[in-house]
């Protein structure tokens, strides 16, 4: 067996998956060895923000280990991009990340909870107080 390294996989189905591997050499017949494979997939929004969407690459199963034979690879690169592996590693320790925006910035939006500024928000429940207390 060799050693584990990062890599995206492109497959024949067409997935993009990031996973630890390890190719092992069984009799001339390579198998690689995949442990906590990731599905990702790029996504870019009305505005032109580009994400890559991350999620278990097989939903239903406990299992954390799977096999796929080297025809089903179109193309395979080690990946050394040190913010997609600590996302990954974050995701496989946590399963809660399902957004990573390759620059790193995520801006706030009315549907992750940022509706107004501070000081908005302070004067808006100021002047509520104020009509509760009149009436």
């Amino acid at each position: 067996m060799g050693e584990e390294f990062y890599c995206i996989l492109k497959l024949v189905s067409s997935e993009e998956i990031l996973s630890l591997i390890m190719i092992d050499e069984n009799d001339g017949d390579p198998i690689i060895i995949l442990q906590n494979p990731v599905l990702m997939k790029p996504v870019t929004t009305s505005t032109g923000d580009s994400y890559v969407k991350i999620k278990t690459w097989i939903e239903m199963s406990s299992d954390d280990m799977y096999l796929i034979k080297l025809d089903k690879v179109i193309t395979m690169t080690e990946t050394q991009d040190v913010k997609l592996i600590q996302l990954y590693e974050h995701y496989i320790s946590d399963g809660s990340i399902e957004v990573y925006k390759p620059a790193g910035e995520v801006k706030p939006s009315s549907t992750m909870g940022y509706v107004s500024s501070v000081e908005e928000a302070r004067k808006n429940l100021e002047n509520l107080y104020k009509d509760n207390k009149e009436s």
